[in-house]
């Protein structure tokens, strides 16, 4: 999708045989997904959607045809949902959306350096991290004040402190030799 776009839900397993299927929302009151207009999957085609339960729903396409197999809502599994920007509120001043992080220049934390652009804002469930692409390759950055404590969206730019490296120790990993030969 387009900048002109937000990513607002994502599609998951099917639920029965009748075309329900688990959907995730990523608005701040699940069920709100269903009331914004000009829901659109990745692939640019419209979409309409009803609640039928606690994140299940069922889908309904432009001409309002629903989905209506088992087979039909497994070929939309992982499909993620858009709304237009248009349609969304207007952050505070000191709020943003992740879509508004990408494309930003990530500059190092007091030298003001830059390291590169944020190329997408990842949220696997244990935190959300901002991935930097750079002229060194690609950081992946956990998205917490620590490593990204300032986020000027007006200006286009974040600042980052990149993490010293994270030493193990040995005895985290039995069986393995510790320092000068140690058992």
């Amino acid at each position: 999708m387009n900048r002109d776009h937000v990513l607002m839900g994502v599609v998951g397993r099917p639920h029965g045989v009748r075309g329900l299927v688990h959907v995730h929302s990523y608005t701040a009151v699940a069920e709100d997904l269903a009331t914004y207009a000009g829901l659109v999957d990745d692939l640019g085609r419209p979409w309409l959607l009803s609640w039928h339960g606690n994140g299940v729903a069922r889908l309904h396409d432009a001409a309002g045809h629903a989905i209506d197999s088992r087979e039909a809502a497994q070929q939309m599994v992982n499909r993620k949902l858009y709304v237009p920007r248009a349609s969304l509120p207007e952050p505070d001043e000191d709020e943003f959306y992740f879509a508004d992080l990408v494309g930003l220049e990530a500059r190092e934390h007091g030298t003001g350096r830059v390291v590169g652009r944020v190329a997408a804002v990842h949220d696997y469930g244990a935190g959300t991290s901002l991935e930097i692409d750079g002229a060194g390759g690609n950081i992946l950055l956990p998205f917490t004040e620590a490593c990204v404590p300032v986020v000027n969206v007006g200006a286009g730019w974040v600042a980052i402190c990149q993490p010293d490296e994270i030493e193990v120790p040995v005895e985290c990993f039995p069986g393995t030799a510790g320092e000068a030969g140690e058992p």
